[in-house]
């Protein structure tokens, strides 16, 4: 299933260099077994413009840079939009990395979930999407913390927190999650 929702449009469109730079955060979280590293980034626009005939929506960051955005038929509440309204968007990407030392299949899964907003709420919602690899691995970076993996659909490159590194070795399975979403709110501006 394709991703065509305003959502995926307006993160892709918003954390492009043109446009405002994001405020970022990151988090590592450390376990026996396994290290989650997260990211966020934030991006605040106002709704300067709207244009119902094409369904398009002109945003302007805390910089001044005008953006354009289409909102897909898939976007719920699109009359609601005012001028003047605040769109708030969050990318989220984690990585967990887990040891499994088991002799299974190389494998890889998908899934994909959906919140739009409910009808008649403010125009928003959240899609997120979950892929787990397991894998191979088939070279280890020590100075550059990341291992590099076989999975079903070829290799790939994986950060690894230097503590869990020590624990990982050419040969092993291991099982890779990564999880990205995107939110986005809208809230009335002032006088609306």
């Amino acid at each position: 299933m394709k991703i065509q929702y305003f959502l995926a449009a307006a993160i892709a469109t918003m954390a492009c260099p043109a446009f405002a730079q994001p405020q970022t955060s990151v988090e590592i979280d450390r376990g026996a077994d396994k290290t989650t590293v997260t990211g966020t980034a934030t991006i605040v626009a106002t709704v300067v413009a709207i244009d119902p005939a094409t369904r398009s929506v002109k945003l302007k960051d805390k910089s001044g840079r005008i953006q354009d955005l289409k909102a897909g038929e898939q976007v719920r509440n699109f009359d609601q939009l005012k001028i003047g309204d605040v769109v708030t968007t969050q990318y989220h990407e984690a990585r967990s990395l887990s040891l499994t030392k088991t002799a299974g299949v190389r494998s890889s899964q998908e899934r994909q979930i959906l919140q739009p907003a409910a009808s008649g709420a403010r125009p928003g919602g959240a899609i997120s999407r979950e892929v787990t690899v397991v894998g191979d691995v088939v070279a280890i970076d020590a100075q550059g913390n990341h291992i590099t993996i076989r999975g079903p659909q070829g290799k790939m490159d994986v950060l690894v927190d230097p503590e869990q590194l020590r624990n990982i070795h050419k040969g092993d399975q291991v099982q890779v999650v990564r999880t990205e979403g995107v939110a986005i709110s809208v809230t009335p501006g002032e006088g609306n």
